[in-house]
């Protein structure tokens, strides 16, 4: 995802010590996104940043509705959505340093930006299948895929069978 420079937070100006931000994510977030999955929305993300003298920590959290397609029925469904992500900035003039929480940046960066941090923080509090609450699909639907519905009880393999007597023979 392209930056976004509303999620920029200059920190060479900051005093040392705890500032707080919040970033609104609308329809232009979501759209910069490209996301297939996640069609649009409405979600608070609250920044906590804890400035030292070499190291930056980032708590983001984030609250709202994402505008999701059900995996079940395929209707919209607005998906109540809350996560959370710290990340560390390390402010140094050594080799770039990445892993998941641990971010190098340059001795002479002035800013950072967050929106693939944000990003990254509402993908994760997305859960893996996106359905509605049981009765909420749409009903139509569910009568097509309940006649289509194939019910029929699993023939179990015979081999466990053969391993269950050797099992409870008597040594």
């Amino acid at each position: 995802m392209d930056a976004l420079k509303e999620h920029t937070i200059a920190f060479s100006g900051l005093k040392d010590g705890a500032h707080v931000y919040q970033f609104h994510l609308s329809e232009a977030f979501f759209t910069a996104a490209g996301e297939e999955e996640m069609e649009g929305g409405d979600v608070l993300v609250d920044v906590g940043l804890d400035k030292g003298p070499t190291l930056l920590v980032v708590d983001l959290h984030a609250k709202g509705t994402v505008d999701l397609r059900c995996d079940h029925c395929d209707a919209p469904l607005a998906f109540a959505l809350e996560g959370s992500q710290k990340q560390i900035f390390r402010l140094t003039g050594e080799e770039e340093y990445d892993d998941d929480e641990l971010v190098s940046l340059e001795t002479g960066a002035h800013s950072v930006n967050l929106t693939h941090y944000i990003y990254e923080c509402l993908r994760l509090a997305l859960p893996i299948r996106h359905v509605h609450a049981p009765g909420e699909c749409d009903p139509e639907v569910e009568k097509v895929l309940e006649r289509l519905r194939v019910s029929q009880e699993p023939v179990p393999d015979p081999r466990w069978g053969v391993l269950d007597q050797l099992k409870n023979q008597q040594p």
